[in-house]
């Protein structure tokens, strides 16, 4: 399972928030909402944010293998 927490972590050491980060790459609130879900969203998505927070990928999102099913 994909997490966001790399994410999360990321923003708060940056000081900003989610809506902020909403606003700087361009994406709807529905997937900042999937997002908070560790839901799936595009890979475009992910790569904005890499961008606009100029960060690597494993600062975004990482693999959750506690939860993976076997």
């Amino acid at each position: 399972m994909i997490t966001y927490k790399p994410l999360w972590k990321t923003l708060i050491e940056k000081g900003i928030k989610k809506t902020e980060l909403r606003e700087m790459a361009g994406f709807s609130s529905g997937t900042l909402a999937r997002m908070g879900k560790d839901q799936y969203v595009e890979l475009k998505h992910i790569d904005k944010i890499c961008q606009v927070l100029d960060c690597e990928i494993s600062d975004v999102i990482e693999v959750d293998k506690e939860s993976r099913k076997e």
